[in-house]
C-alpha cells in the first residue's frame, strides 16, 4: 500500500518514512501542498498524511483538492500541532477522517494508519520464557527545535549514548555539535555520535578555538540556514542541564509570546541543584552586577540551558561577542536595545530546572570566575548599560 505525506519540515518527513517503511508501506513524501496534489494525481497513494500549516497553500488546499475537485474518498490523516478545537472541527468538517496533534508517538501513527486501511496488525512474537520486549515509544515533536552543542576539548566527557538517545526518541530535534578547535579527538568522538545519523545530528568544525561564545554564534548561524527549524537552543556538552529540562523550556516558549527562555539553577524544594561552595559564591557576586547592568532582575543568566526563537537567533547572533562567558549578558543587553526597554523584560522568562549538577573537568577555572568581573565592567562599557 502506499502512503502520501505532505509537510514542509524535511526532519518529520524523514522520520514517518523511516518508521512507515519499517511497517510495510510504500512512502511518497513532499515538502509543499502544490506538490503533494501533484503526486496525488499522479501517484494515486492509498492514504495521505497531511500537516496542515505550511509556506504558500497550506493543507486546507490538499483537503479540498482531493474531496472536492476529485471528488475522492482517499482517507487522509491530518497531523499538526493546533490545538484550537475551532481548527480540528474544521478539518474534519473539511474531509478529514483523523486528526492526530503533535507531539505524537509513531507506533500510534501507524495504529491509526493500520485502522483506516484494514490493515492487519502484527502480533508480536514472544515465547513463554521471554515475553515481547514493549514497543519503543518515538515521538514527533509539535515543533522542530535546533540545538547547538560547543565542545572544547571534550573526549572524555562527551555522553554519546545519551545524546544518539535522544535524537532517536524525540524526533523533531537537531542536535549541532561545534567542534571549538579541540586539540584532543572531541572531533573523532563527534563524527562517530553523527555516522548514521546525519539528519538528526551535525557537526560544525571550527580550525581554531575561538571560545564558548563564538562556538555557540557560529553554531546558531549554521542553523538558521534550515528554514524548517522553529525554536534554537543551546546546552553544555557535559548535559549538567539535562534534556527533559530542556523540553520543559522549549513547551513553554511555544506556548508563550516570549522570544527567549533560560534555564535558572535555583536551589527550590524537589530541584536537585548542586554547586561547588566557591562556585555558589562567585555565583551570586557576579550576578549581583549583572542585575545593575542589566537593569532588569534575573536570578542566574549564566545557566548554559536556553531556547529562543527564529527571530532572536537572526538578529542577535550577528555580530561577534565582546566577551566568551558572558554572552548571554550581552544577548540580553542587545534585546535591550532592538526591542526597547519598556518592552524587553516581557519577552524574556526564566524558567527554574528540576535538576542541575556541576560536573567535574569545567573549563572555567576560579581564575576565569575572577577575571568575569572586570570583562562586566567591559561589557558596560560597550553596551552604555
Amino acid at each position: 500500500m502506499k502512503i502520501l505525506a505532505i509537510d514542509d519540515q524535511p526532519l518529520i518527513l524523514k522520520s514517518i518514512q523511516h518508521k512507515l517503511k519499517k511497517a510495510g508501506y510504500e512512502i511518497l513524501l513532499s515538502e509543499s501542498a502544490d506538490d503533494g496534489i501533484n503526486k496525488y494525481d499522479n501517484e494515486k497513494p492509498d492514504l495521505i498524511i497531511l500537516d496542515l500549516n505550511m509556506p504558500g497553500k497550506n493543507g486546507f488546499a490538499v483537503l479540498d483538492h482531493v474531496r472536492n475537485v476529485k471528488g475522492s474518498e482517499t482517507p487522509i490523516v491530518v497531523m499538526s500541532g493546533e490545538d484550537e478545537e475551532e481548527i480540528i472541527v474544521d478539518s474534519f468538517n473539511k474531509g478529514a477522517d483523523d486528526y492526530i496533534q503533535k507531539p505524537v508517538g509513531l507506533n500510534e501513527l501507524v495504529a491509526r494508519i493500520n485502522k483506516l486501511l484494514k490493515k492487519p496488525l502484527k502480533k508480536a512474537q514472544q515465547t513463554k520464557s521471554q515475553p515481547a520486549a514493549p514497543a519503543k515509544t518515538q515521538k514527533l515533536q509539535k515543533n522542530i527545535v535546533g540545538i547547538v552543542i560547543p565542545c572544547y576539548n571534550e573526549e572524555n566527557r562527551l555522553k554519546s549514548a545519551k545524546f544518539t538517545q535522544f535524537v532517536e526518541d524525540k524526533l523533531g530535534y537537531h542536535l549541532c555539535f561545534v567542534n571549538d578547535g579541540s586539540t584532543d579527538k572531541t572531533l573523532d568522538v563527534l563524527n562517530e555520535i553523527s555516522k548514521g545519523r546525519e539528519g538528526y545530528i551535525s557537526v560544525y568544525d571550527c580550525a581554531q578555538n575561538g571560545g564558548k561564545a563564538e562556538a555557540v554564534r557560529q553554531g546558531i548561524l549554521h542553523l538558521a540556514k534550515d528554514p524548517q527549524i522553529d525554536y534554537f537552543g543551546y546546552l553544555d556538552a557535559d548535559l549538567s542541564t539535562n534534556f527533559s529540562d530542556f523540553e520543559d523550556l522549549v513547551q513553554t516558549i511555544s506556548n508563550s509570546d516570549f522570544q527567549i527562555i533560560g534555564g535558572s539553577r535555583m536551589a527550590r524544594m524537589g530541584a536537585d541543584i548542586t554547586k561547588e561552595g566557591s562556585r555558589a559564591i562567585i555565583s551570586k557576586t557576579v550576578n549581583l552586577i549583572i542585575r545593575r547592568i542589566l537593569g532588569m532582575s534575573f536570578n542566574d543568566t549564566q545557566c548554559g540551558a536556553k531556547v529562543m526563537t527564529r527571530e532572536i537567533a537572526e538578529n542577535m547572533f550577528n555580530d561577534k561577542f565582546l566577551t566568551s562567558w558572558l554572552f548571554d549578558v550581552e544577548i540580553f543587553l542587545r534585546m535591550k536595545k532592538f526591542y526597547g526597554v519598556d518592552s524587553v523584560q516581557d519577552l524574556i522568562c526564566e524558567q527554574p530546572l528540576k535538576r542541575w549538577i556541576h560536573e567535574d573537568g569545567s573549563h572555567l577555572s576560579m581564575k576565569d570566575s575572577i577575571k568575569i568581573v572586570g570583562q562586566l565592567l567591559q561589557i558596560r562599557l560597550k553596551y552604555g548599560a
